[in-house]
């Protein structure tokens, strides 16, 4: 009988669309992984909705779900892995990240979005399924990178159109992401969005402009 993998550290991978986290193997974006990927998430999320857990463990999402525990192991290997491939498909579906080659348009409509989804209910799940899985040992904070990959590469993908090669994902997770969060959190944001994602959106470009021209 198929038993779950051992609990070492995880080896997440993204799917060539650059959706999907898992602990080992490659996802394609058809077939039968990708239709047992849409089933668990399902799971997860109708747990999640019906009992209110936080973080339904891996043997009630294969039984709703209807896939093996072993695969779901085999693949995610934690529950938190599992929440954090489920609010990054989310966020993904809510906030797609823009490119279209002008970075302040791109950086504009991205933050004013971010902005939207941090204050409605329950819009900072993923930084609650990061923070979750930081503190599980199986997983734990230096695992974190891998894990949001797929979401840094967009961003790349989004500075490259818009030629800021003086900024990185990082820059826009320390300009943006996390004044937004902490902003939500303290109830601190501006009630003028726009405005908040312009003054924003300038801290960025004047970074990029101030290290363009350190460097000349």
């Amino acid at each position: 009988m198929d038993t779950p993998a051992p609990s070492a550290g995880p080896n997440p991978e993204a799917s060539p669309d650059g959706s999907a986290l898992q602990a080992v193997g490659t996802t394609r974006p058809g077939g039968r992984t990708a239709r047992t990927r849409t089933a668990v998430l399902a799971a997860v999320r109708e747990l999640i909705a019906e009992t209110g857990e936080a973080m339904p463990g891996i043997p009630s999402v294969a039984e709703r779900s209807g896939v093996h525990a072993a695969t779901i192991y085999r693949r995610w290997r934690t529950p938190e892995a599992l929440l954090i491939d489920v609010a990054l498909a989310d966020v993904n579906e809510r906030s797609p990240i823009p490119v279209t080659g002008d970075l302040r348009a791109d950086l504009t409509a991205y933050t004013t979005q971010l902005i939207g989804d941090a204050t409605r209910p329950g819009g900072l799940s993923f930084l609650h399924a990061l923070a979750a899985a930081a503190e599980n040992p199986d997983v734990g904070a230096a695992a974190l990178p891998s894990l949001v990959e797929p979401r840094m590469e967009q961003f790349q993908r989004m500075l490259d159109a818009g030629g800021a090669t003086r900024l990185t994902p990082m820059d826009l997770l320390s300009l943006l992401i996390a004044p937004v969060s902490l902003g939500t959190m303290l109830g601190a944001l501006p009630e003028d969005v726009d405005a908040a994602a312009a003054q924003l959106v300038d801290n960025v470009i004047a970074v990029e402009e101030h290290r363009r021209r350190g460097r000349r």
